[in-house]
């Protein structure tokens, strides 16, 4: 699975290489609700992402992105005692594409999230936005996931993106 998401990300981008077409880089950060199974044991989520898509033709582009998600473990008490939940980290690797129509965009990235702390395996990462273009600066809207053998890590997120 490692490979094939790694060799994706290469096709995609060795082909916006080959076209030669100028692209844009952006860098965005973002918060987030954790949802699903995740949420009973996380209280937020912060991320920030750096991203290089290249045009095909006026509307599309696709490219790849990096990025880092941490999720914040909750604590409590309980009739069995304290208790407290590490925070779990991922480092997400993906190709990306987009569409924009006028101020509007919509894309999505796919790849794998490789889990940084420990005991944490990391999973398929998959993260459909939409959003809306000021200029330089992009407000959007997303839901990310990260799968591993049934169990999903997820979140619904707002974000900021700058174009450099």
């Amino acid at each position: 699975m490692k490979k094939s998401v790694f060799l994706a990300v290469v096709a995609v981008m060795t082909m916006g290489l080959a076209n030669a077409q100028k692209g844009n880089f952006s860098v965005g950060v973002s918060g987030a609700v954790p949802t699903g199974e995740i949420k009973e044991f996380t209280t937020f989520n912060l991320g920030a992402d750096a991203a290089y898509r290249f045009n095909l033709g006026q509307k599309v582009q696709v490219g790849a992105l990096a990025a880092y998600s941490q999720f914040f473990g909750d604590s409590g008490e309980d009739e069995f005692g304290s208790w407290e939940v590490e925070d779990i980290q991922f480092l997400p690797l993906a190709a990306s594409a987009r569409v924009n129509v006028k101020r509007f965009f919509a894309g999505g990235d796919l790849g794998y999230a490789v889990g940084i702390n420990e005991g944490n395996k990391g999973g398929l990462y998959y993260k459909p936005h939409v959003g809306v273009n000021f200029g330089k600066l992009g407000v959007l809207g997303s839901y990310s996931g990260i799968n591993r053998d049934g169990f999903t890590v997820s979140a619904v997120n707002l974000g900021l993106e700058y174009k450099i």
